[in-house]
């Protein structure tokens, strides 16, 4: 038998239907290219020099690269303790990755909205 990892997910209660995991697979990969969007937007803010406002230029590149890969963690985090639920038969985790994401938008957009005036 193939050791699988995390541990701390695999070991714990039984086995789902692989349909469940997959999704649930299928979900981590979807955040994993929201955060290389962010960590692109981010390199390009930089190299296009946009807007021509410095401090809010580097402000919204290192926020979009941070993000980037502070999703990436979240998700993969995310998938650990959804799939985990899913074999021990527990309520789901509460979605607090969207109200990050969702805050950090929100963040930039009135950044980039000052840069305009």
């Amino acid at each position: 038998m193939t050791e699988r990892h995390p541990r701390w997910v695999y070991e714990a209660g039984d086995e789902p239907d692989p349909r469940f995991s997959l999704a649930n697979e299928r979900t981590f990969l979807a955040w994993v290219r929201t955060a290389l969007a962010l960590l692109a937007g981010g390199v390009a803010l930089h190299a296009l020099n946009l807007p021509e406002t410095t401090w809010v230029r580097t402000m919204l590149a290192v926020l979009l690269v941070v993000l980037g890969g502070l999703v990436t963690l979240l998700a993969m985090v995310r998938w650990a303790r959804v799939e985990r639920a899913m074999r021990t038969r527990s309520p789901l985790p509460a979605f607090s990755l969207g109200y990050l994401l969702t805050g950090a938008v929100v963040v930039g957009a009135l950044l980039l909205a000052v840069a305009f005036l």
